[in-house]
């Protein structure tokens, strides 16, 4: 049975790792010239997501990857000194089980775990699909026609295949009046173990390095009234955007933005969720960001898209590749993780980037009282105030997929002298 994936980010390697493990015959279609291995910005893996990456044997590769952050340090505006935080404080808040990697590091592990058995075309991408009665003719920008007997969509928030099978984008995304700028910058302050944030009402900046990397990353988080006039490839007009609204910010952020009329490492997008309904149409699904982004560095997206990869791939082999039930299951396991994740995020973009001098007030002096609180009572007080509203990873029950598997190596010994039994055909 062929798959067609469009997108090798995170989701894409992780559903192909996992359909090839079952015995799908999985395509991987990558709009970028070559995997990505200029670093990008850190993304966080939890208690699910870790669980599903040991369980791919790439867990020590992600480890020996890991960004190094220890130290969340707080610049007070106007006051002398710094507020600074142990990072897993912040982060056992959320999961009991998490690391840190830049995300170009961790597509790559991925791409290189399944790359062995799944085919992969870079440097083109679907134009047309056209759903038929035994399966999905795809049209691609330079390679030839294909069939493919399921075609999904790991194309992240801008997903190709979500426009071209649901309609435009603006159906399904919901601004959160933030927006995210990353750019890669020279370390010039010696930045190890620790990030630096400076941040104000309505708007954040910070600068971070990590433990591979030689550069750092410069990273800007903002509220704007209204949404921003600005084309998504247009990154000139992005970075005259942001220099414009961080002009009187002081701090590290005149040399940050200095740095930016020198780098070609940059990226900068909305704080958009993806609400949609379903995430299926006939043989085409969504998967990841494409299908429920829950919104970029507030809500887990990394997490959820490691975690749908898996839980897509494993209902699709429970359903012996009957997309109708594979599909169908999927959604129902997901959505309530999708849900939370979206509640999350409201209440963690409203913290990291107050909206209100009050807001303001609230984080920075929280952060002190945890600062000086002793470790064991800092993380137990974490955890109680983040209980009811963050804690929605290490809740979420993986299911145990290992029957599909077994029941793929029977088959496969069936085939051997029945080959007209054979399921995924």
């Amino acid at each position: 049975m062929r798959v067609l994936i469009s997108g090798a980010s995170v989701a894409g390697p992780t559903l192909a790792f996992w359909l090839t493990r079952y015995g799908f015959d999985v395509t991987v279609v990558e709009r970028a010239p070559s995997p990505r291995k200029s670093g990008g910005h850190a993304v966080d893996l939890f208690k699910p997501a870790m669980d599903i990456v040991e369980k791919m044997g790439v867990l020590d590769r992600i480890e020996a990857h890991e960004a190094g952050t220890d130290i969340i340090s707080i610049q007070r505006g106007g006051r002398r000194g710094l507020v600074e935080l142990p990072e897993a404080l912040i982060t056992s808040a959320v999961s009991q089980r998490h690391i840190e990697i830049m995300r170009d590091d961790l597509s790559e592990i991925l791409y290189e775990a399944s790359s062995p058995t799944a085919e992969y075309i870079f440097g083109d991408s679907i134009t047309a699909l056209t759903e038929e009665s035994t399966g999905v003719h795809v049209s691609f920008g330079k390679a030839p026609d294909r069939r493919f007997d399921l075609v999904i969509g790991a194309d992240g928030l801008h997903s190709n295949v979500r426009s071209l099978v649901f309609g435009p984008e603006c159906g399904y995304s919901h601004w959160l009046g933030e927006y995210l700028a990353v750019a890669s910058i020279p370390n010039y302050l010696d930045l190890k173990d620790r990030a630096l944030m400076f941040p104000r009402v309505d708007r954040l900046a910070g600068i971070y390095s990590a433990k591979q990397l030689q550069d750092a990353r410069a990273f800007f988080l903002f509220r704007t009234p209204e949404p921003l006039d600005y084309h998504l490839r247009d990154v000139d007009r992005q970075k005259q955007i942001l220099k414009h609204l961080y002009a009187d910010f002081g701090w590290e952020v005149p040399r940050m933005l200095a740095e930016l009329d020198t780098t070609d490492a940059f990226y900068m997008d909305s704080i958009t969720q993806l609400r949609m309904d379903t995430w299926s149409k006939g043989r085409i699904t969504l998967v990841g960001d494409a299908g429920y982004c829950p919104g970029p560095a507030v809500g887990g997206s990394t997490s959820i898209a490691v975690v749908g990869a898996y839980v897509l791939a494993g209902e699709i082999a429970a359903a012996e590749g009957d997309h109708t039930r594979g599909y169908l299951a999927y959604e129902a396991a997901l959505r309530d993780y999708v849900h939370r994740s979206r509640q999350l995020a409201l209440t963690a973009s409203s913290t990291l980037v107050p909206k209100s001098r009050l807001g303001l007030l609230a984080l920075v002096h929280g952060a002190r009282i945890l600062q000086h609180l002793p470790s064991p009572l800092a993380h137990t007080l974490s955890r109680l105030v983040a209980a009811r509203r963050l804690n929605i990873h290490d809740t979420f029950t993986l299911r145990d997929y290992q029957h599909v598997a077994d029941r793929r190596h029977i088959s496969q010994s069936t085939d051997q002298q029945e080959p007209e039994h054979n399921w995924r055909q």
